[in-house]
């Protein structure tokens, strides 16, 4: 079994590294923003750590994925759902956007995000809106990943794969579109990295707080910078 991600020794580089307004989009305002020709035409996702750029070779050669970033409504707003992988698996314990390869029968990305979300945590395809997606983003694992944007219905209990995911969780939309909760680490001895972090409680009566790393803090300064480039008045509004 691979060390936990959490049991490595990290040390933090820089505080709020971003420099961009919070923002607090409702359900309205991103439906607005996925149908604005903007959101009709995502362009691809960079890649936001200080590490070496994946060549156009491997760019080439990458395989097609899909994620959901699934959002939930609550009373106190919109919430992400996130899934902490199991620890017999590649990635042991980071948390992660449900989500997975394409399969020969995925017609589309969207599909992709749906079976796969499916299949690791429960969810019903009828209990998901789809509303648009971002950018390609091509990772240093090999995948090319289509993030597909949704809103969900939440069953009345998540049945999660035994054999890959090991927890469910929602974190605050609210956080990720702040700068204030992104900084930089790096491992020691690789002082020629630094990559992005959020540092994030939970919602509701979950215990501690989680860390979202590597593709999955790409995929969320990717929605941050897409929405902060919006047109949409709403969007743009500070929380």
């Amino acid at each position: 079994m691979q060390k936990r991600f959490e049991a490595a020794r990290k040390v933090r580089v820089s505080e709020t590294p971003l420099r961009r307004p919070p923002l607090a989009p409702d359900v309205a305002s991103l439906r607005a923003h996925f149908s604005s020709r903007a959101g009709q035409a995502p362009r691809d996702l960079e890649n936001p750590h200080l590490e070496p750029r994946v060549t156009p070779e491997e760019r080439k050669r990458a395989t097609p994925a899909a994620v959901l970033v699934g959002l939930v409504s609550r009373e106190s707003g919109l919430s992400v759902i996130v899934t902490r992988r199991h620890p017999d698996i590649s990635y042991p314990g980071h948390w992660v956007f449900p989500g997975g390869r394409a399969d020969v029968n995925d017609a589309t990305p969207f599909q992709t995000a749906l079976r796969e979300t499916q299949e690791e945590i429960g969810l019903e395809p009828d209990r998901v809106e789809l509303i648009g997606r971002l950018g390609d983003y091509v990772s240093h694992s090999g995948y090319r990943i289509a993030p597909i944007v949704g809103l969900v219905k939440p069953p009345a209990k998540w049945r999660l794969h035994p054999g890959e995911v090991e927890a469910l969780a929602e974190v605050e939309l609210r956080r990720i579109l702040d700068c204030n909760s992104y900084f930089l680490y790096r491992f020691p001895g690789r002082e020629d990295r630094a990559h992005f972090a959020l540092d994030l409680p939970r919602r509701g009566n979950e215990e501690g707080d989680l860390w979202l790393t590597g593709v999955t803090a790409s995929l969320c300064i990717g929605l941050y910078a897409e929405l902060a480039e919006s047109r949409i008045e709403k969007v743009l509004k500070p929380g």
